[in-house]
């Protein structure tokens, strides 16, 4: 397995201009290492929703690359969405699962057949364009570059190492960054979308 850091580390000299969006433990942590916040889209707190939101973004703005550091827990609540994202396949959609075979974020429960899903194998049956799965970190470093000039959808599953957190919400240190409203009022601006 990978330090997810390592992975996003390794993801942002590709990023190029594209918009992005994470869920999980360790997408949370993309704030440290993304060198764009205002075309970062921080949805926090949307277990099972964010891949069909930056799926949504991919659709309204074919020209901007699309972006989702998913996580597997949430990814199994809404399976649905690999259909759907596979369906309308959206050329600028690039879909990075974090996997680290466990539900990080509420203590490290061990997800469902963690160690017997194939993500990428279910994202090629689906009808992705373009799927890889890593366990190596310099397998990842040496075919990112490639894997983003690739026309999505474009799935991409990663095994990491789980950073587990048991404290319960209430105690736990807050990452720093922008909140949500900051966040779209910066996104706005930053596309040209005229605020409500």
């Amino acid at each position: 397995m990978i330090d997810g850091m390592e992975v996003l580390k390794a993801f942002q000299p590709h990023r190029g201009n594209a918009l992005v969006t994470h869920s999980g433990t360790t997408g949370r942590r993309w704030g440290e290492v993304s060198t764009n916040e205002n075309r970062d889209l921080r949805l926090e707190s949307s277990m099972g929703q964010t891949t069909s939101a930056a799926f949504g973004l991919a659709l309204g703005m074919p020209d901007e690359k699309v972006v989702i550091f998913d996580s597997e827990g949430s990814l199994l609540m809404n399976l649905g969405v690999l259909a759907s994202v596979a369906g309308k396949a959206p050329k600028n959609f690039f879909h990075f699962l974090l996997d680290n075979e466990c539900y990080a974020t509420t203590g490290g429960q061990p997800v469902p057949n963690a160690q017997g899903i194939d993500y990428a194998g279910m994202a090629k049956s689906a009808g992705y364009a373009s799927t890889h799965h890593f366990d190596d970190l310099e397998d990842f470093v040496m075919s990112i570059e490639q894997i983003m000039q690739e026309e999505g959808p474009v799935f991409i599953s990663v095994k990491i190492e789980a950073e587990v957190q048991n404290l319960p919400m209430a105690l736990r240190q807050r990452s720093g960054g922008r909140s949500r409203t900051e966040t779209i009022q910066d996104f706005q601006k930053e596309m040209g979308i005229p605020a409500p």
